[in-house]
C-alpha cells in the first residue's frame, strides 16, 4: 500500500468517527449515560471484531503475553481515558471547547513521534498543524464569537482528552511493529471493554435494551463508527507517519459538522465553512511528500488485512 492510499484509509476511518453523533445522541435520548455509551461501544466493537477475525484470520488472535502492554496502552490508557476526559471536559466547559481541546492531539502526536520515532518536524507539518488547529476552532465555533471562561480543571481534562487520544497513534505504532492492524484493533477493544464495563453500571439499565432502536444504534456505533473506523485508521497507520496520520484524521470534526447540518438541521455559519476548507487544506498539505522514495522505518512490506 502506498502512502496516498494509506492516507485515504486514515481519512475514511476519521469520516466514520465523524458520524458517531448519529448513534450517540440517540442513545443519550433513550437514557444511556456517557460512560455506558463508552461501555456498549467497546463491547459491541469487540463482538464484531472477534467475529470478523474468526472468519478472516483466526491466527490474528495470537500474541505474546508480554506484548499485552501495547494493548493496555491502546485500549485502556488511550481509548478509555480519552473518552472519560472528553465527557468530563464537555461537562466542565462546553461541547465546542471540549472538541477543540481534543484536537490538540495532532500536536502531541507530532511531538511524541519526533522523539520516539525520529520523524522529521518539517515546515510542512508545522504549517499543517497550525492550519488544522485554527480550522477546527472555526468549525466547532470557538472563534470568532467565543466569549466564555474555562475553569482550570476543564482546561486540564480537555487537553488530557487530546493527550490520550494522541497516544493511540503512538502505542499503535509500537504494536504495529509486531502485529497486523487487525490484531491491534481487536485487542484494543477487548482490553477497553474489560476495563470500562465494571465501572459503567450497564447491568442496571436492562430495560433500555428492550428497545429495538437501542440495538440499531449500538450496532451502528460498534460496527461503523468503531470497528470499521479503527480497522481503516490502524491499517493506514501501518504505512504512514503517526504525525501525518493524526493531522489527516482531523477531518472528523468536519464530517461531524456536515452531519449536524444535513441530519440535525444545525445551521453552519460562514466561518465554519472557512474552517472546513482550512482542515481539508491541511490534509492536502500534509499528504504531499517531497521524498517519493521515503520508506517507513519500521515496516518494509505490505501486509494484508
Amino acid at each position: 500500500m502506498n502512502k496516498k492510499m494509506a492516507g485515504l484509509f486514515i481519512a475514511a476511518g476519521a469520516a466514520l468517527w465523524g458520524i458517531i453523533g448519529l448513534f450517540v445522541s440517540n442513545l443519550y435520548e433513550l437514557g444511556f449515560t456517557p460512560l455506558q455509551v463508552v461501555a456498549v461501544r467497546a463491547i459491541a466493537a469487540s463482538i464484531f471484531l472477534i467475529t470478523y477475525t474468526l472468519l478472516k484470520n483466526p491466527s490474528a488472535f495470537k500474541i505474546k503475553v508480554a506484548d499485552s502492554k501495547y494493548f493496555i496502552g491502546t485500549g485502556i490508557i488511550s481509548i478509555v481515558f480519552f473518552n472519560w476526559c472528553m465527557f468530563v471536559a464537555i461537562e466542565e466547559t462546553s461541547i465546542s471547547v471540549a472538541a477543540i481541546l481534543l484536537y490538540t492531539a495532532p500536536a502531541f502526536v507530532t511531538i511524541f513521534a519526533r522523539f520516539l520515532f525520529k520523524e522529521k518536524l518539517t515546515v510542512r507539518k508545522i504549517l499543517a498543524l497550525v492550519v488544522t488547529i485554527i480550522g477546527c476552532a472555526f468549525v466547532v465555533g470557538v472563534f470568532p464569537n467565543f466569549s466564555g471562561t474555562i475553569s482550570l480543571f476543564g482546561l486540564i481534562v480537555g487537553i488530557g482528552s487530546g493527550f490520550f487520544y494522541a497516544l493511540y497513534s503512538i502505542f499503535g505504532k509500537f504494536a504495529l511493529e509486531k502485529y497486523d492492524s487487525l490484531t491491534v484493533t481487536v485487542y484494543t477493544f477487548l482490553f477497553a471493554a474489560v476495563a470500562v464495563t465494571p465501572f459503567s453500571g450497564i447491568w442496571s439499565i436492562g430495560n433500555l435494551f428492550a428497545d429495538v432502536k437501542a440495538w440499531a444504534y449500538i450496532g451502528g456505533l460498534g460496527f461503523l463508527s468503531t470497528m470499521m473506523a479503527f480497522i481503516l485508521y490502524t491499517k493506514g497507520l501501518q504505512y504512514i507517519e503517526s504525525s501525518r496520520a493524526s493531522i489527516i484524521a482531523t477531518i472528523e470534526p468536519v464530517v461531524a459538522a456536515i452531519i449536524g447540518f444535513f441530519v440535525f438541521q444545525e445551521t453552519l455559519q460562514m466561518w465554519q465553512y472557512v474552517g472546513i476548507i482550512m482542515v481539508l487544506a491541511a490534509v492536502m498539505i500534509v499528504q504531499e511528500t517531497t521524498d517519493k522514495n521515503q520508506k517507513s522505518s519500521f515496516l518494509e512490506q505490505e501486509r494484508t488485512l
